[in-house]
């Protein structure tokens, strides 16, 4: 990954590429992508499902800076957070495009728009990686690798009936590292908190360090 960090995020164009350089004039036979133009798609562009697998592998390694940062690069909302770069993107700024075009004059400009795909690895990405909110089966797993800087979060869910109301509290600026879980008022002893179809109104308090 430190490989990732030095060779493939672009932060002055705001991309995550897939590789690079882009196959282009060499004998080299890759397949199928050399049939794009440098830089477009699998050819050394930013390919978003495989630039979110990369946000999710730094949150797996317990880094929430670098996870966070890329979740702000792969937001297609921050390519029209200037005019310039409104222009440049060329596409909808609030959907998830498959890719992002790479190589001069059209780096920064949206490729393949509406990317639903992409989208859902987005979103989990976000939810359960960044968030650490992992539901399995009747039970809350939470595993938060968030920036340093994040004061806190909540997050209000409903399960069937019921309502939750989870709050995340990072006094010690950490990235990572559950210290206390309640809920009601109660300590929970591990991780996996029980969920409850009465439909009530829980409260889940959660301290990193």
């Amino acid at each position: 990954m430190a490989a990732v960090d030095e060779h493939l995020i672009r932060r002055g164009d705001g991309l995550v590429l897939l590789f690079t350089p882009p196959f282009d004039r060499t004998a080299l036979e890759p397949g199928y992508i050399k049939g794009y133009s440098p830089g477009v798609r699998e050819n050394g562009g930013q390919y978003s499902h495989a630039a979110v697998w990369a946000m999710i592998a730094f949150a797996a390694l317990g880094d929430g800076d670098k996870a966070g940062e890329l979740f702000a690069i792969l937001n297609p909302i921050n390519h029209a957070s200037t005019r310039s770069g409104l222009y440049r993107y060329k596409i909808e700024p609030y959907v998830m495009a498959g890719d992002v075009y790479s190589e001069r004059p059209h780096a920064g400009r949206g490729g393949w728009s509406w990317y639903t795909g992409a989208a859902g690895w987005m979103y989990r990405a976000g939810v359960e990686w960044i968030l650490g909110f992992r539901l399995r089966g009747t039970s809350l797993h939470l595993d938060p690798c968030i920036p340093r800087a994040w004061p806190r979060f909540e997050i209000d869910f409903r399960y069937h009936s019921s309502r939750y109301r989870l709050v995340v509290e990072n006094p010690r600026g950490a990235m990572r590292g559950v210290t206390e879980i309640s809920l009601d008022g109660a300590p929970v002893a591990s991780r996996e908190i029980p969920l409850a179809d009465d439909g009530r109104e829980h409260r889940i308090a959660v301290v990193l360090g």
